[in-house]
Formats: C-alpha cells, sequence, structure tokens
C-alpha cells in the first residue's frame, strides 16, 4: 500500500478508541533502588518505542518488594523519593503513562503506592487498601492500609499531588481512556476497589502486584482478572514481581496478564530471566459500547452511591503515537466459531445441543407425530436434519419420525440432489421426493411470467415461486402428517435478507438454526464429521456437503456449467459473519469494522485459524473487497432486511454474540435508513 494512504487516519488504532497497554517486569535488585530506577527506565524507554500508552510495573519495584524491615529504614525511604524525583524527569520525553510501585511516607505513616507519572508530572498517587498478614505475609508490620483515604494529597520531592482511593486518571487526547490503580492483595479482596473505579467511570483497571509463586496460584490469578474484567466491564493489566526479588522464602514468577471483557489478550512468559513487556491493545470504546448495553452495571453505580459524583478524575496529556502502529491484540476471522484448543470438543457440543434440546422441547410441547423438513443437499438443511436426527435419539423417537423432501427446481444440480438422497438414507429417516418444476410451471404461467413462455428470465420472482411453493409444500405435509416444518435458515441469512418472506423459507414452524451462523454451521458439521457422532457413511456424506459450493439453486446452471453462486452475489459468509457480529454485538462504527477486519483478513499466512480449519479454505482480502462487502452488508442488514426479522418464527440463541429475534437480542424499524452507518463509512474509510 503506498505510504500516502498508509499515512490516513484509518490505519491508525488510536483512531478506532484503542489504549495500547503493557506489564513490564524489570530484574530489580533486592534493595538496590538506584539500580531499579535504572531498570524501571530502561523498560520506560522500551515501552516508548513499542508505541504504549500505559506501562504497568510491579508492586514496590522501586525498592523491591521482598525487603522486610529494610521498608522502615529512613535510608530506604529517601532514596526511593529521590528516585521518582529522577523518573518523573526523565519521563517528560515519554510516551507511556507510568505506573511506577514505591513505598511513600505521609503523617508518620508509611503506604504501599502506585506512583502515576506522565510526561515529567507527578499525577498522583494511590495507596495499598487491603494489607495481607496472613501465612507468608506481614505487611501491616510496615505499612498503613490507605482504604479510608480521600480527598487527600501527599507530598512528594516537596510537590503537593493528589492521594487516595478515589483517583480516576483520564487522558485528554484519547477519549474513553481512563483508568484506576490497585494494588495486589486489593483484588484477592471480596469487594475489590477497583469495582468502584470502574463505576466511577475507569475503563482500564491496571493492578500493580507482588504476589510471590506457588503451585496454581497463577490460575488464581487469570480467574480473578477475568472475573473482574467481566463483572467491572473493563480492561484489567496486572503486573506481578518477577526475577531479582529476593528468594529468602519465596519465589517470584514476573507474570503480566492482560484481559477485556472476560477475553485474554496477552500473558507473559513467566519465570523469565530477561525484562519483559506484556503488550496489548484494549479496545476502550468497545468497553464503553458494552456498559450501554448492560443496565445492571449502571444499576450497580446508582446502588454505590454513584462514585462518579465523588471520585475525582485527574485529567493529563501525553503523547500516543499516530500512523499505522499495528494492533497488538488477537482479531478472530471466526468470532461465532469456538476459538479455544483445548475447549473445543466442549465448546462444539455445547453449541450442538443447545439446537438439539431446543428442538426437544418443541416436539414435546407439541406432541408432534413427525418432523418435517426439506432438503436441499446444502449446509443449512444438512445441519437443522442431524440435530433433528440427535433430538430423536436423545427422546427415543425412531429416526423415521422425521419425514424429509428433497425438491428439485429449476437449478437443481444432480449433486445437491444425490448428495440429499444419501444423506436422507444414511440418517435413515422416512424420504421422499417432490419435483417442484411442474406446479413451478404452472404458477408461473398463472401470472404470466416471461419464463413460461420459453424466456430465460431468471428473476426474482422465479426464484420465489420455487422457494414459496418448497415452503408451501412442507407446511401442508406438516398438516398431513400431525407434525411441524423445521426451519432451516441460518443467522447469517437472516442478517443479509437473503431468504424468501412468508411463504417461503424464512417462515417455519421452528427455526432450529436462526441463532448459528453460517461459518458455525460449516464448523459444526465438520466437528459432527470428525468426532464420531454419527455413522461413518453419514460422516463421509457430510464432508461432501461441506465441499459443495453455497448456492440457492434457483437457477439453471450456466452455458459453461457454472451454477448461481450465493457468496458470489451477497459476499463471503466469513466476512459477513464477521460484520455481523461487531455490529451486532458490540454496535461498532463500520471503519472500526472496516478496521478489524482489514488486521483479521489482510494476510492469510498471520494469525490463528480454528482448529483442523482446511488449508485450502484460508482466504485474504484487501481493505478494497473488506470496504466493497461492507457496504453491501450494511445496505441489506440496515435498510433491507428487517421487516424479514421481525416477522422470524420461534428459534434457540446460540451464541453470546446475540440473535436476530424481536423478541431476543434485536429490535429495530422495519423502515430505517442506512446512511448514517454508509456515511460513516464513506467518510472515515480509504
Amino acid at each position: 500500500m503506498p505510504m500516502a494512504e498508509q499515512d490516513h487516519p484509518f490505519f491508525s488504532m488510536h483512531e478506532h478508541g484503542f489504549v495500547r497497554v503493557a506489564t513490564s517486569t524489570p530484574r530489580v535488585r533486592t534493595a538496590d533502588v538506584a539500580a531499579n530506577r535504572d531498570a524501571i527506565l530502561a523498560e520506560a524507554r522500551r515501552a516508548h518505542e513499542a508505541h504504549v500508552d500505559l506501562l504497568v510495573f510491579p508492586e514496590l519495584c522501586l525498592s523491591s518488594y521482598a525487603i522486610d524491615d529494610l521498608h522502615l529504614q529512613g535510608a530506604m525511604i529517601e532514596a526511593v523519593e529521590s528516585a521518582i524525583a529522577d523518573i518523573v524527569r526523565a519521563s517528560a520525553d515519554l510516551s507511556p503513562v507510568l505506573l511506577v510501585g514505591a513505598a511513600l511516607e505521609r503523617k508518620g505513616r508509611l503506604y504501599n503506592c502506585a506512583v502515576v507519572i506522565a510526561q515529567g508530572r507527578l499525577l498522583g498517587v494511590v495507596p495499598k487498601s487491603y494489607l495481607p498478614n496472613y501465612r507468608e505475609f506481614y505487611e501491616k508490620r510496615w505499612f498503613a492500609s490507605g482504604k479510608a483515604i480521600r480527598n487527600a494529597t501527599i507530598a512528594v520531592n516537596g510537590q503537593e499531588v493528589p492521594f487516595g482511593v478515589d483517583l480516576v486518571f483520564a487522558s485528554q487526547v484519547l477519549r474513553n481512556f481512563r483508568f484506576f490503580v490497585e494494588i495486589c492483595e486489593d483484588f484477592w479482596a471480596p469487594t475489590p476497589p477497583s469495582s468502584l473505579g470502574a463505576m466511577a467511570g475507569a475503563t482500564i483497571l491496571a493492578n500493580l502486584s507482588a504476589s510471590n509463586i506457588v503451585i496454581g496460584k497463577s490460575d488464581e490469578r487469570h480467574m480473578l482478572c477475568r472475573a473482574q474484567s467481566a463483572r467491572a466491564v473493563a480492561a484489567y493489566v496486572y503486573c506481578a514481581a518477577g526475577h531479582g526479588e529476593s528468594t529468602t522464602d519465596l519465589a517470584w514468577d514476573g507474570q503480566g496478564i492482560v484481559y477485556e471483557l472476560g477475553d485474554l489478550l496477552a500473558e507473559s512468559e513467566r519465570f523469565s530471566l530477561a525484562p519483559e513487556l506484556c503488550v496489548a491493545d484494549v479496545d476502550c470504546d468497545r468497553i464503553v459500547m458494552d456498559r450501554l448495553r448492560v443496565p445492571t452495571f449502571n444499576d450497580a453505580a446508582e446502588v454505590s452511591g454513584r462514585p462518579e459524583d465523588t471520585f475525582r478524575t485527574i485529567a493529563f496529556r501525553h503523547a500516543p503515537a499516530g500512523g499505522d502502529i499495528g494492533l497488538k491484540r488477537p482479531v478472530s476471522r471466526f468470532p461465532f466459531v469456538p476459538a479455544r484448543a483445548d475447549k473445543l470438543d466442549a465448546d462444539c457440543y455445547e453449541a450442538f445441543n443447545i439446537q438439539v434440546d431446543g428442538l426437544m422441547r418443541r416436539i414435546e410441547s407439541t406432541a408432534a407425530k413427525s418432523l418435517v423438513i426439506g432438503i436441499s443437499g446444502g449446509l443449512d438443511s444438512t445441519h437443522a436434519l442431524i440435530v433433528a436426527a440427535r433430538a430423536c435419539d436423545r427422546l427415543g423417537l425412531p429416526r423415521e419420525f422425521i419425514r424429509g423432501y428433497t425438491m428439485p427446481g429449476f437449478g437443481t444440480s444432480d449433486g445437491t440432489k444425490s448428495n440429499a438422497w444419501k444423506l436422507m438414507d444414511a440418517v435413515g429417516i422416512t424420504a421422499a421426493e417432490i419435483d417442484i418444476r411442474p406446479t413451478a410451471t404452472t404458477m408461473l404461467q398463472d401470472i404470466g411470467h416471461a419464463f413460461a413462455d420459453g424466456e430465460p428470465v431468471y428473476d426474482v420472482t422465479f426464484e420465489n415461486v420455487q422457494a414459496g411453493l418448497r415452503t408451501d409444500y412442507l407446511f401442508r405435509l406438516a398438516s398431513q402428517h400431525n407434525g411441524f416444518v423445521i426451519g432451516t435458515g441460518d443467522l447469517s441469512e437472516l442478517a443479509l435478507g437473503w431468504c424468501t418472506y412468508g411463504v417461503g423459507d424464512q417462515m417455519s414452524h421452528y427455526a432450529v438454526n436462526a441463532g448459528v451462523p453460517k461459518t458455525l454451521i460449516q464448523y459444526l458439521i465438520r466437528w459432527c464429521a470428525t468426532t464420531d457422532q454419527f455413522t461413518a457413511s453419514t460422516e463421509e456424506i457430510l464432508l461432501a456437503i461441506l465441499a459443495t459450493e453455497i448456492s440457492p439453486e434457483l437457477v439453471p446452471a450456466g452455458a459453461d456449467g457454472a451454477i448461481q453462486s450465493t457468496e458470489a452475489k451477497i459476499g463471503p459468509y466469513e466476512l459477513n459473519d464477521f460484520f455481523l457480529h461487531h455490529i451486532m454485538r458490540f454496535g461498532q462504527k463500520p471503519s472500526k469494522v472496516a478496521f478489524l477486519a482489514w488486521h483479521a483478513w489482510r494476510d492469510a499466512s498471520a494469525g490463528t485459524w480454528p482448529h483442523a480449519f482446511p488449508d485450502a479454505k484460508k482466504n485474504a482480502y484487501d481493505l478494497a473487497t473488506i470496504r466493497s462487502w461492507l457496504e453491501k452488508f450494511l445496505r441489506r442488514f440496515f435498510a433491507f432486511s428487517q421487516f424479514k426479522r421481525s416477522a422470524i418464527p420461534n428459534g434457540p440463541k446460540v451464541s453470546t454474540a446475540g440473535a436476530l429475534s424481536p423478541r431476543g437480542d434485536w429490535r429495530a424499524p422495519s423502515d430505517a435508513s442506512a446512511a448514517v452507518w454508509l456515511a460513516e463509512l464513506e467518510r472515515k474509510v480509504p
């Protein structure tokens, strides 16, 4: 990409609400303040080169933590305060806000503190609230608790600065970059101070920790960071002390962790001898947008006395890097697809059985005598059928309870028709075929359509006549056999309006796939086909169906044999599902969705792919392609297809990303305009 284009604001992560955070575990020397000061500054300079905005160091890192009664030595207290002055001066030319651990004296008490420094200024000091005094910890021997300190100041090197647990630090440069600081034991408490900090407006919660390491403690830290980031609807940045601390009685692993809304963004190497930066880009805008969607968060703030009204906001200026500095966070290409390799089987099992359980309950409640389903040989009807088969198995019903019908039309290929029959035979259902072409021809004649006179007119009416007839047959068959129609349409099609409204594939008695996007359906079918969920013959045909071009097959093949391609018309489902997730779940702006998609999809060799994802299907897309398909998605999603979603049948929600039922996650007017989203895309994406 030409340099001039690369300088466009679009390519700057800061333009999209990201803040680059890092933890640092400098190699400290026990009780050597000068050496520790120099190690801290070396890491600060390295973080500056990495364009970090917020740098979190370990607890008491200026003196080192495990020095016991040396904390109470006058020379040590004086050396620490003097070193802070050195760091403040050196920070003038550095981009990161520095959170440094230090013991500071105030009115005859020594406090375990986090010192907040930015561009040559000491912004404030936060004392530790909860002092551990059990097992190997003796902090009350040396330190006073700061848990009740509010609206106070502290003198550091002759300068009075804000002091207390009521401080939120807010950038004047980057919107939504607001952070709160707590120290080690604070987040082991039943009510961590950071909960109030988040409710006071902080989007990033930082923890300076020493935290010696014992077996299982790393898992405990992960649990607490993950839980607090999810519960407080925030990012949580945790930094523990590492090599160089005294090992008289304890050991240290230098663990750095960054979580956001319960998702792990980055983790440092533990037990590293070398100083280490653990860097991640936190999406502060995503955090704020999620708070808008969670009334519980705001209700809790009200119950807690509206901390935003009593906390002090310390404004600061800093110099975030401009231009393209990359994006240091995992961006899933397939946000709906299970990504945890160690939990893959469990996640797929859960997704599949959510659908199975929903269908089982519907069978029980209706006392149905059959399930009626149209089988095309495509992905959606295949998945709906294997869900139905498993529901019958679990209810002790014979699979013949399912009545499957393949209904070839004018565009049906021999391959998909053959696959439909093979699938129905392999699953062992009651199977039949209804050729809809004679009835479709009669209808086209009755309405005076040109195709009935031999003209090759394959318009929407031509397609909808076939889709409507198939659904009409299925509903009458359900009535005839005392059953109900299982809908096969998926979440992706609902998002795009890629379905025939009313008497068409938009309608059914129970839409078992309505909460499952196309990319997840593909993955679940592959999971079923490779984990012995069904017989070998069933698994073989499932893999064959996965390899088939996605097509509605409503238009006859061309002279060259090419069949109608869904993705050529509406765009790759893998991109559309990506767009859907970020717009539906978090309300992200189109420009930000494009930015994330560009980082996720521009290089097929970068990043991670779902487990066992076929190499031949690992695609890449440039920005122009992403922008083009995103524009089409916005038109379809906001301005075209809501009327279809407003009248959809029941179906189970499957993903935390949400569903499009008007009774669930998504409510919108059917006559809205897409102008706002299209204008933002046009204005901000090159």
